[in-house]
This record gives C-alpha cells, sequence and structure tokens, in this order.
C-alpha cells in the first residue's frame, strides 16, 4: 500500500508531528537521565532542562495544531514563525553545544547531532506550510480587491 504524501504538509500536520518528535524526545530525556548522561558524555543536568522544556513545548505545539484549522490570522501566524524560529535557535544551539561547550563521547555527538537534524527538519516542514498559508491569503485578498 503507498502513502500519497503532498508537500508542503498541512501545518496542523507539521505541528503534529514537531508535538510527537519534541513530546517523545522530552519524556525519554526525564526518564532516562541516570543512564544517558554517562553514555553521552553529557551533563545530566543539561538532559534534565532540555527534557523539561520539551515537554510543554510538545504541549503548545499539539495545542496550535488543534486550532489551526480554525485560525490563520495575523497572530497564529506570528507564534508559527516564532515556533520556526525557536526550532532554528534549538538547531544552532545544539551544534554549538557539540562543537564548543561540551565533550559528548561520540555516541552523545551522534545523538545531539540527530535532534538537530530533526528539529531543523521540523523547522522547515513549519516554515514551508507558513509560507504556503501566507500565499493562499494573498491570492484571496487579491481576488477580493479585484471585486
Amino acid at each position: 500500500m503507498r502513502a500519497d504524501i503532498s508537500f508542503p504538509l498541512p501545518l496542523r500536520t507539521a505541528y503534529f508531528v514537531d508535538a510527537a518528535a519534541s513530546g517523545a524526545m522530552g519524556v525519554l530525556l526525564l526518564l532516562t537521565t541516570g543512564p544517558l548522561a554517562p553514555a553521552l558524555g553529557l551533563p545530566a543536568a543539561l538532559l534534565r532542562a532540555s527534557g523539561a522544556v520539551l515537554v510543554p513545548f510538545a504541549a503548545l505545539l499539539a495545542g496550535l495544531a488543534a486550532r489551526t484549522d480554525r485560525a490563520h490570522g495575523g497572530a497564529t501566524r506570528a507564534l508559527g514563525w516564532a515556533v520556526v524560529v525557536g526550532n532554528v535557535l534549538w538547531t544552532l544551539a545544539s551544534v554549538v553545544l557539540v562543537a564548543d561547550v561540551v565533550t559528548p563521547t561520540a555516541s552523545g555527538e551522534a545523538f545531539v547531532l540527530a535532534q538537530a537534524a530533526a528539529v531543523a527538519a521540523c523547522a522547515v516542514l513549519e516554515a514551508t506550510a507558513l509560507r504556503a498559508i501566507g500565499r493562499a491569503s494573498l491570492g484571496r485578498a487579491s481576488l477580493v480587491g479585484a471585486r
């Protein structure tokens, strides 16, 4: 069976993907800090704090996804762009972290860079969906103005 996936993904779907990934990572970090810290060569406090940030972030994304079909107003789009910027900053911070701040194990470096790539992918999905909504809004506005 073949799944048809069209791009850009709907914003709602992009938010749900990000929420699921962020929530899963947050719970993983919170529940397994003890064994992960030495295996990854990362400070336990960093892993715990990251998990503590990701869980409420995932809840925010799930909330945005739940209301995205109903509203694409300016405030909703602005919040969406804030999510994209936050994801880009998280990605950059992750790269800086392994390059300059900590000395992780090889597994730790791979772990941090893999999650950075996943976060960057979420940012691209969300930005692409937001741009598509903006183009659609501009198209509707020009149709209304042409009447």
